[in-house]
């Protein structure tokens, strides 16, 4: 045998022997799977317990809780004086005006309670009338309410007391609670009245448009982000990891907050769910779940 044979039959035992010694050992097989593709990495978090309040919203516009007339006791006197405007805040016994008497001397007017002068027709020189139009109008302890109009389905779940956070126009937010829920719906609409008492030390503005978003409960369950969440023809779905594999689960979604969505039913807590779902992860995708961090969920 010449020796380009005997190098030939060499190389194929060497690589018999060398095949037979990798399917014998583990490191071969360790490095084949290392090698081989994994899958689309994919953010994931933990399905977690939260609180979710249960809120009804209300838009309406700012209306006087209770408003006192103020005039003159005698007919005919002119006004001498003016001491006070429109939208200033006065304390009971406050000097409003001075009236000039036919016979001479003053006589004044003074605030019966203390309260925010809502309006005035008090001019220098115009007769003071004890029937006619008011001289000033006072809200008393200047107390509003926000007054709106909610659907038969949300009138149900208001209640006398219940909390709300009220966004005024020009305003900011302020605290507020139920103080009347109507009894009766308007027939034509079904919609009712709802008066929600404003506490706040601010300078509110009659016919002020304001939005109340009142607390009616509060829910406890499992949450995940609105981003894990996809709506389709099969439902509301969750994609879910389990052995680095996607799981789609129709999940019953329930109340919303800060992004995040109540899952009724479909998920438990500690279930591990991609961040943010999409359609081109299907039934069965390996994929490398990767934790999502503080910042991003």
């Amino acid at each position: 045998m010449n020796c380009p044979v005997q190098r030939g039959l060499f190389r194929q035992l060497a690589a018999a022997i060398l095949l037979g010694l990798c399917f014998a050992s583990s490191p071969c097989r360790a490095d084949d799977e290392a090698r081989a593709p994994r899958g689309a990495a994919v953010t994931v978090l933990k399905a977690a317990k939260q609180c979710f309040a249960a809120i009804v919203e209300v838009s309406g516009i700012l209306i006087p809780r209770e408003e006192t007339a103020v005039r003159s006791d005698r007919q005919g006197l002119k006004v001498a004086e003016v001491l006070v405007d429109a939208g200033e805040t006065v304390t009971a016994g406050q000097a409003l005006a001075r009236l000039a008497l036919p016979e001479g001397g003053m006589i004044v007017v003074q605030a019966p309670v203390a309260g925010l002068v809502s309006k005035s027709s008090a001019v220098i020189g115009a007769v003071a009338s004890g029937k006619g139009e008011a001289l000033f109008s006072i809200i008393p302890r200047s107390e509003f309410d926000l007054v709106g109009l909610v659907p038969v389905r949300d009138l149900s779940k208001l209640a006398v007391n219940q909390t709300a956070r009220v966004k005024i126009i020009g305003a900011g937010e302020v605290d507020g609670r139920v103080r009347r829920v109507a009894t009766t719906v308007e027939p034509n609409t079904q919609l009712g009245q709802v008066l929600v008492a404003l506490s706040s030390t601010r300078r509110l503005l009659v016919n002020s448009s304001g939005r109340a978003m009142i607390k009616t409960g509060q829910s406890c369950g499992v949450s995940v982000p609105l981003t894990a969440i996809l709506y389709g023809s099969a439902g509301t779905v969750v994609q879910v990891v389990r052995r680095d594999r996607v799981e789609t689960r129709r999940v019953e979604v329930g109340l919303m907050s800060a992004g995040q969505v109540e899952i009724r039913d479909g998920l438990v807590e500690g279930d591990i769910v991609v961040a943010r779902a999409g359609a081109l992860l299907r039934e069965g995708d390996p994929v490398r779940p990767i934790a999502a961090s503080a910042d991003s969920k």
